[in-house]
């Protein structure tokens, strides 16, 4: 099989259902920027981190190319999908990851700047791709629903990689530099 078929050459590409949309379609710009998402998933896996923390992301990436096929895939005609679902059970999978790394993390008092270690910084990275994502899941959702659990696990896993961000620097020892704003003269 080759990889490259010519058909998106004059700026169009085909959804899952085979209708052709322009390549900047709001649709496109949802999966593609969740792709982008998928992509940082991987190098935060790829660094020196903890099994645990590497086998949830995996298993995040492969729920984000489940949702990746639902957003490519006509709402109308989405019954041709055999794939699962994201069910609210996905989303309460990240709510107690984030529950069990809160209770080793100090309290949060203030905003956090990025940064510290190169693998704190990917994992943000990652998030606020996550949170772009879901601002245009949500575009898109004004004009074709997007299932609600969908949207839900896209916002649930931006806090989730923000509580990973800080577990990371506990554990690679990073500081977290607080964001103290400038006071006004």
């Amino acid at each position: 099989m080759k990889i490259y078929t010519k058909t998106g050459d004059k700026a169009t590409t085909a959804l899952f259902t085979g209708k052709r949309v322009p390549k900047h379609h709001i649709r496109i710009e949802s999966y593609g920027t969740l792709d982008e998402l998928n992509s940082f998933l991987g190098l935060v896996r790829d660094q020196d981190i903890d099994a645990h923390s590497k086998q949830i992301l995996a298993n995040i990436q492969n729920k984000l190319f489940t949702v990746g096929a639902i957003l490519a895939t006509e709402p109308k005609k989405d019954n041709r999908l055999k794939i699962p679902r994201i069910h609210s059970e996905d989303i309460e999978a990240l709510e107690r990851e984030m529950d069990l790394m809160n209770e080793e993390l100090p309290e949060m008092t203030h905003f956090i700047l990025p940064g510290g270690h190169i693998t704190v910084s990917y994992c943000h990275i990652a998030r606020t791709v996550c949170r772009r994502g879901e601002r245009m899941i949500s575009y898109l959702h004004e004009n074709e629903p997007v299932p609600e659990t969908l949207l839900a696990y896209i916002n649930r896993l931006s806090d989730y990689l923000f509580v990973l961000a800080r577990k990371l620097s506990k554990d690679l020892q990073a500081d977290e530099v607080k964001w103290i704003p400038e006071k006004m003269d």
